[in-house]
């Protein structure tokens, strides 16, 4: 089977990477990209991988329903989604729509697609399935192994690449803002500290950070714990978690965002213990567009196809 895919937002940081990848499987064709501002230009021009027959296009919604894909990605900004989802539910409801937007996360009617985390069994069983946030994605590998154990919030203390704030001009994408600087925002309530409550079912503090490099982004997590661990017990949980994950390393040594930057996958460590036994610190480093974004929704429209989820990404 060669799977038809569609994406729409395709001119995006993320985008460019969905292409991308999708161009270097198999078992998917692009069939095709959708970005208004980049209609009628080859998608090679962004993405040298990809068919050059093929070219940027500006759809409706209902004209990408229409076009009998096996799948179409959403890779639009918060609240643009739902024109989409209603058009392709109304007019091929048997196409999967892999959201990449806040816009379902929250949504009990949609299945959350972070595979290593919440089972792979909803997303081939799902049509509609929300690809996490990039920081969800860190903060949750950092401290799902071990929530059981937590006495109190997960704090968490992340930094990104500025092309997490995507390719709208503003002050966390200015190169000239962020030139020795490190930009805290959303101080209280942000997006993923909700995403990442709800999803570990345990509450999370978190702060977010851009600095001024492109790309990845860590996450430092600030653990407690109701009873006196080893350093050696909590490796064995992370161990135990992610053993025979392909895309997860766990390393004893502190993860860096250089470690996480430009692979398709996520490194934990650095596993540091306080005296007592009862705190710990747990890094997580990924690359924002990729398993926080673009790998992430390759593995979940793999999933929900029937296709090998990994072809490609190792």
């Amino acid at each position: 089977m060669v799977a038809r895919i569609g994406l729409v937002g395709a001119r995006g940081h993320t985008g460019r990477e969905l292409i991308r990848l999708i161009s270097g499987r198999a078992d998917m064709r692009l069939v095709f990209a959708g970005s208004r501002a980049m209609a009628g230009r080859p998608v090679t021009e962004l993405a040298p991988e990809a068919d050059p027959e093929l070219a940027f296009e500006a759809p409706s919604p209902e004209q990408a329903a229409a076009r009998g894909a096996d799948a179409i990605i959403l890779a639009l900004p918060n609240g643009e989604s739902a024109p989409w989802v209603a058009a392709i539910d109304a007019a091929a409801p048997e196409t999967a729509i892999i959201d990449l937007s806040a816009d379902w996360r929250f949504d009990p009617g949609w299945t959350y697609g972070l595979p290593e985390l919440h089972g792979r069994e909803a997303i081939r069983a799902s049509r509609h399935i929300a690809n996490p946030g990039c920081y969800a994605t860190a903060g949750q590998l950092a401290v799902h192994p071990v929530r059981g154990l937590l006495s109190g919030p997960a704090h968490l203390f992340g930094v990104s690449g500025y092309s997490g704030a995507g390719t709208t001009p503003s002050r966390r994408n200015d190169a000239a803002a962020l030139k020795d600087n490190l930009m805290p925002y959303s101080l209280v309530g942000h997006l993923h500290e909700r995403e990442m409550s709800r999803h570990l079912g345990h509450d999370v503090r978190f702060s977010p950070h851009v600095a001024a490099f492109f790309r990845g982004l860590t996450v430092t997590a600030q653990l407690e714990f109701s009873q006196a661990v080893s350093r050696e017990v909590l490796i064995a949980h992370y161990r135990a978690a992610y053993d025979g994950e392909p895309l997860m390393r766990v390393t004893e040594d502190i993860p860096e965002n250089a470690d996480g930057a430009g692979i398709n996958g996520a490194v934990v460590g650095g596993f540091a213990i306080g005296e007592d036994g009862r705190r710990a610190v747990v890094v997580c480093a990924l690359d924002n567009l990729l398993k926080g974004a673009a790998v992430q929704a390759v593995q979940n429209t793999a999933l929900s196809l029937g296709l090998l989820e990994f072809d490609g990404l190792v």
